[in-house]
């Protein structure tokens, strides 16, 4: 089973360059904010439990981000494998996912990071935001602290990786099939 990380700060190219892997390897999108709506809209006891909690301002903690992901795993266990999209953001989750896969008798194949300068960062965003019309990449400072959030807090999940040997950082500048190329080179070394 192929499991990958897709890493990135916000405008890194995660969501083109995923679309183009899930496509290739067949892998299922594991998504924490596609997961966290889908089980609300379902009414699960996990979806009510996050949505009590996010309709209070609070963070949904890691156990119930785990099980959701966890009915995923099971519901796709004859899957090609998976791509998780925006988990794990740190070391527990990323523990925690470690566990969960071992369970179902697999683990994390590599994490890809997609490395962008921040100043790239704040224009691809900027731009984005005069197309996407999504509030949070229009505001300058907000997006800073974003990646600026980023750099902070999901920096240790790499180094977790790399003490793995399951970190791979590519340069996500450049044309899209180019970095996709480099994706594949790291994903195939894997699989050979």
């Amino acid at each position: 089973m192929l499991n990958i990380v897709l890493f990135g700060p916000p405008g890194a190219g995660k969501g083109t360059q995923s679309q183009k892997l899930i496509e290739k390897y067949n892998l299922i999108h594991l998504s924490t904010g596609d997961l966290l709506r889908s089980e609300i809209a379902a009414g699960s006891e996990l979806g009510l439990k996050a949505k009590s909690l996010m309709d209070n301002g609070l963070l949904v903690p890691d156990e119930v981000v785990i099980g959701m992901i966890a009915n995923k795993v099971r519901e796709h266990g004859n899957a090609a494998g998976f791509i998780f999209d925006g988990f794990p953001r740190t070391v527990p989750q990323a523990q925690s996912l470690d566990k969960l896969l071992q369970e179902h008798g697999t683990e994390i194949s590599a994490m890809l990071a997609l490395k962008v300068d921040d100043e790239e960062l704040t224009n691809r965003l900027l731009l984005r935001g005069q197309t996407s019309g999504r509030p949070d990449d229009q505001n300058e400072e907000l997006i800073r602290k974003r990646v600026q959030e980023y750099n902070t807090k999901t920096a240790p999940v790499a180094d977790y990786y790399a003490g793995q040997s399951k970190f791979f950082a590519v340069d996500g500048i450049g044309e899209i099939n180019e970095i996709f190329a480099q994706l594949c080179k790291h994903i195939d070394s894997l699989t050979q």
